[in-house]
């Protein structure tokens, strides 16, 4: 997900995703054990999180200084 994708949502839809990509995230770690097809996706899944996290703290920000 780019940056600018994010930043278009709303704060809810923010959280929402978040939390689906937290999970999927925890999944793919529970999957890591047997063996995973796609490595590269740990890396992207926690920088999407982290790129979320990034847009909705500056959402937040915002709001707070109006």
């Amino acid at each position: 997900m780019d940056a600018k994708e994010t930043r278009a949502l709303s704060e809810q839809e923010l959280k929402e995703k978040i939390e689906g990509f937290s999970k999927q995230l925890m999944e793919m770690q529970f999957k890591r054990r047997t063996g995973v097809e796609k490595p590269h996706l740990f890396k992207q899944t926690r920088r999407d999180i982290a790129r979320m996290r990034t847009v909705l703290r500056e959402k937040k920000n915002e709001k707070a200084k109006n």
